[in-house]
């Protein structure tokens, strides 16, 4: 005979997604410091008990929505997959790291304001190691794998592409509502056409005889 799971056993993953809801919007409305887990569990329609049942503190809340809004996991391994050049799915993947930005955009807003935050050093290496640490790695391998094949340039620090690829969609998310008024910046309202031409710059440079990336994907499918 099978026993049915008890109500408030199957309601655990509904209970933790509301929690984890409510806490994204009261820290994306009023920030980090302003919210209280007597406020997050009111929202979530949860004990206060019950959040931290699920979770140990306000910052490892915090910590749990942020990673949920980051979103990386899957972008990742499609961009390390074996077969074919990295070069063809980074485009996809630049593409993909931006639209999560701009889907979220209230977390990610929250996120940069903490990063600017001056907080103690634990908060920060938290941040760098549980949230930001294991992309950025995992990012840089699969740079690396393809310098190790000859695909991509040996001599360039794949951190430092990865910063660059990183930086410029952050500024791009953090600055477009003033680039629309800039009359030479076509891009502010295309923010896939911006992410590829972020990656054929990284890969081709601005030397005339660099080959234009798309011309490259295109010769990489035949």
């Amino acid at each position: 005979m099978t026993t049915e799971p008890s109500t408030s056993t199957r309601s655990e993953p509904d209970a933790v997604a509301r929690i984890l809801a409510a806490a994204a919007t009261l820290f994306a409305e009023h920030g980090y410091d302003r919210v209280s887990m007597n406020q997050i569990a009111a929202a979530a329609a949860v004990s206060k008990a019950n959040v931290f049942h699920h979770f140990s503190s306000k910052k490892e809340l915090y910590l749990a929505v942020v990673r949920g809004a980051c979103n990386a996991a899957e972008r990742l391994r499609t961009l390390g997959e074996p077969g074919g050049p990295v070069s063809r799915r980074l485009p996809d993947y630049a593409e993909g790291m931006l639209r999560d930005m701009l889907e979220h955009d209230q977390i990610h807003r929250l996120m940069m304001r903490e990063l600017l935050t001056d907080r103690d050093d634990r908060f920060d290496r938290d941040l760098a190691e549980r949230v930001f640490g294991d992309t950025f790695a995992r990012l840089v391998a699969i740079l690396r794998s393809a310098q190790e094949t000859g695909e991509l340039r040996r001599e360039i620090d794949p951190a430092m592409v990865a910063t660059l690829l990183i930086g410029a969609s952050v500024f791009f998310f953090q600055s477009r509502e003033v680039l629309r008024h800039f009359p030479d910046v076509r891009f502010a309202q295309d923010p896939s056409g911006y992410s590829r031409m972020l990656v054929d710059l990284l890969l081709n440079g601005m030397a005339a005889t660099a080959e234009p990336a798309t011309r490259k994907i295109r010769k990489d499918a035949v």
